[in-house]
Parts: structure tokens; sequence; C-alpha cells
């Protein structure tokens, strides 16, 4: 019996295993989502007066870092303070010379407004 019940054990591991191994082929998988119209580009100036917790997407430069994750971002309109994750650039490295396109939301308070940012690409 318990010889019966160690041999079961390992043929539904290993069946098991080979069904978790089996979407695996070396690619990465695109997660998926929603496609169709993109939101459409704010100017800093309307971010500045949008609502907290606004999406808003903006095409601009980023100027510079002010540290901590924040860095200066500016279109023809004017400048605000956006705050980048480390995580967030997944890979793309920008100068000042760069146009980027960012997505995020408006996040202020009593004394600022600044934009934090979910995902960021280049311009193409």
């Amino acid at each position: 019996m318990n010889k019966l019940l160690s041999v079961s054990a390992f043929v539904l591991a290993l069946s098991f295993a080979n069904s978790v191994m089996a979407g695996f082929d070396g690619t990465i998988q695109n997660s998926g989502g929603f496609k169709g119209p993109e939101p459409s580009v704010n100017t800093v100036a309307e971010a500045l007066k949008m609502s907290d917790d606004m999406a808003v997407v903006l095409e601009g430069k980023i100027e510079k870092s002010l540290g901590n994750e924040e860095y200066l971002f500016t279109d023809s309109t004017g400048s605000v303070t956006v705050e980048i994750d480390d995580d967030n650039w997944r890979g793309v490295t920008v100068t000042p010379e760069d146009t980027v396109v960012i997505k995020g939301e408006v996040e202020k308070d009593m004394f600022k407004t600044e934009i934090e940012v979910d995902s960021l690409r280049l311009k193409k």
C-alpha cells in the first residue's frame, strides 16, 4: 500500500511539473489588455488644473533629476515635478534632449501638484 501511495504521489507531481513547464518557450509573453484608441495627450498647463488622481498623458522632456525619484518635466506650456519609481524606467535611458511620453496620474496636496508616473516611453 505504501509503495502504491508513493508511486501515485510521484506520478501526480511529475504530471503537475510537466503542465507548469508546458507554457514556457523562452519568449516573453504579452500579458494582454485593451487595444484601442489611446487617451489624448495633455499639456502640463492642463495637468496642473486637473483634480487629484486624474489620469494624464504628457509629452515633453525630462530636464533634470530633483533627487528621490523626482524629475523636472517640461513641455511648451510649463513644467511640473514627476515621480518615476526606479522600476517604471523598464530599461529606458533618457537624456534632456529626448522627447518622452509619460502616463500617470495627478497627485495634488495643499502645497504642490506633481505627476506620479505609471509608464514612460521614448517618442518615436
